[in-house]
């Protein structure tokens, strides 16, 4: 992927799952059973959003890099 867009990865013991979120793509999250796994799905599920938004003629977020919540 030539994008780099910010991952926030937390453990959700609701879910017994880790969870993935991408700020910069709104509704862009993923999951998995390992740390690892949660990164990989979320890599995959980044590309395919940004695929869709490109069939659709959306514009696609440029990442900002660190972003910082208050």
């Amino acid at each position: 992927m030539e994008k780099r867009y910010e991952m926030i990865i937390y453990w959700s013991a609701e879910d017994e799952a880790f969870l993935v979120e991408v700020p910069e793509l709104p509704g862009c999250m993923a999951d998995g059973a390992t740390y690892e796994e949660a990164v990989k799905n979320a890599q995959v599920v980044m590309r395919e959003w940004i695929d869709t938004a490109k069939e659709l003629g959306r514009a696609i977020p440029e990442p900002k890099g660190r972003l910082v919540y208050a």
